[in-house]
């Protein structure tokens, strides 16, 4: 077990504290980044005139080799290992020497490990988004192909207003956008580079930090070396986003559970995305739904423990830090598979359109419309508000809609009714006067779907 930090001690680590202290087990994700900074930091070196031009070669050479090994299976990145960077550099220096050994010049674990994080996440959010834009997409397919699709809106789960299942969408459509834009916001904060940090305090070494950082990518390198490698804010963010995201994932995946249900019958779910029951032969579960919701409590959880983490540690850097990893990958491969799945699902269901109708049809979802009658013939609203309260009580009591009503029945409770009130009252209607921007009505989902679809040509 000898360690890259072992010139100082005089006794081996005893084997429980090794394998508590390594990182080995889930940071060997972090190869592809790990070999990626190394062969930025040696190009760097040898242009600087640290290393030669050879030793550069060599090195980089070794590095490929070793990539390409463990992605062939012919190298195995095994617990005999403290960690990934310990792995590469000890592979390195038993194929190719003393100059393997030049590999950690003019750097530390602190900022090597900081850069590897700031790779795999930058990466990991750029995938992120793409999986987003194809949830956007299948969404924005479901707006356009049901403008016409009329179904209740509710608050308070109680039927609202008639809306469209289009309009209904929409507002997932725009949760997710906002989602996009967050990761778009945090990439760009990120997008500094942390190596020639060193440890905490930089190095004596004439390093060249802006060719590393263009050379990776990055706008620019961290402007302070303590901060470059105790800061994990961009993490935080991260997570906190994904947090975001899988909350707007779980409200979407609770309607989906409710209009599955045999009460609702909005929505049939594909079998390719339900199961069934091992005992009742009839049940036909909305289990990916079910799974996105109960996740989100998964990540939430992951966001917790990295903010407790963080929540009291001095700079510089602290091996509290190290707790970054698991939290971070659990948080981006559960919402990374949630979204994949997510997008798969609603692709594949289908509606009941007439059920969905029939349901808007009946609750009074038209009322507002109705009082909004009353205010064209000149009655004031609260007095309006106040008619149409009295004729669903009427409706209520003997079983009938609005609509359903005679005239002769609505003028009893007020004379300003006429003939002309069916019309205004007609679920078509009722969606189609609606012509604000933002509301459900043709000529306005019309505007939305033409301003969604430039904005999708702008971003894929």
């Amino acid at each position: 077990m000898a360690q890259l930090w072992g010139g100082r001690f005089t006794k081996e680590t005893d084997r429980k504290v090794y394998d508590f202290n390594a990182s080995i087990s889930f940071d060997k994700r972090l190869l592809d980044v790990d070999i990626k900074g190394s062969k930025a930091h040696v190009t760097m070196l040898a242009k600087c005139g640290i290393i030669t031009e050879d030793e550069c070669s060599s090195i980089i050479a070794g590095l490929d080799d070793i990539l390409n090994d463990v992605k062939a299976g012919k190298l195995t990145v095994s617990s005999e290992y403290e960690d990934v960077h310990s792995f590469v550099e000890a592979n390195l220096i038993d194929r190719i020497g003393d100059a393997g050994k030049k590999l950690h010049t003019g750097r530390s674990r602190n900022d090597q490990v900081a850069l590897d994080m700031r790779l795999y996440t930058r990466d990991n959010i750029t995938a992120v988004k793409e999986n987003i834009i194809a949830l956007l997409a299948e969404l924005l397919q479901l707006i356009k192909d049901n403008t016409d699709t009329v179904m209740p809106g509710f608050t308070h789960l109680q039927k609202a207003q008639p809306v469209t299942l289009s309009h209904h969408l929409a507002a997932y459509f725009e949760m997710f956008r906002r989602d996009f834009g967050r990761l778009s916001d945090i990439y760009e904060r990120m997008n500094y580079c942390p190596l020639g940090a060193g440890a905490l305090a930089g190095t004596t070494f004439p390093l060249d930090r802006d060719m590393v950082a263009e050379e990776l990518g990055f706008k620019a390198p961290c402007a302070n070396s303590m901060d470059a490698v105790s800061d994990r804010d961009y993490l935080l963010e991260y997570l906190g986003a994904l947090s975001i995201v899988m909350m707007h994932l779980s409200r979407f995946s609770e309607e989906l559970i409710i209009w599955n249900s045999n009460e609702y019958r909005f929505v049939n779910i594909d079998d390719s995305f339900a199961t069934g029951s091992s005992i009742m032969p009839q049940k036909k579960n909305p289990d990916i739904a079910e799974l996105t919701r109960g996740k989100t409590g998964r990540v939430y959880g992951d966001l917790m423990a990295l903010l407790t983490t963080m929540k009291a540690l001095p700079l510089a850097y602290n091996k509290d830090m190290q707790e970054d990893k698991e939290a971070a990958f659990d948080a981006m491969d559960t919402a990374a598979s949630c979204l994949e799945l997510f997008a798969g699902m609603i692709s594949t269901m289908t509606f009941n359109k007439d059920v969905m109708k029939d349901s808007a049809a009946k609750g009074f979802t038209n009322a507002t419309d109705a009082a909004d009658y009353l205010v064209g013939k000149g009655v004031p609203f609260r007095d309006a508000h106040g008619i149409i309260g009295q004729v669903v009580i009427y409706c209520d009591t003997n079983h009938k809609s609005i609509e359903e009503c005679t005239l002769a029945e609505l003028k009893a409770v007020s004379g300003y009714f006429d003939e002309d009130v069916y019309d205004a009252i007609s679920l078509k209607a009722c969606v189609d006067n609606r012509i604000t921007k933002g509301a459900p009505s043709s000529k306005a989902m019309e505007e939305y779907i033409k301003e969604a679809e430039q904005w999708m040509r702008d971003y894929r």
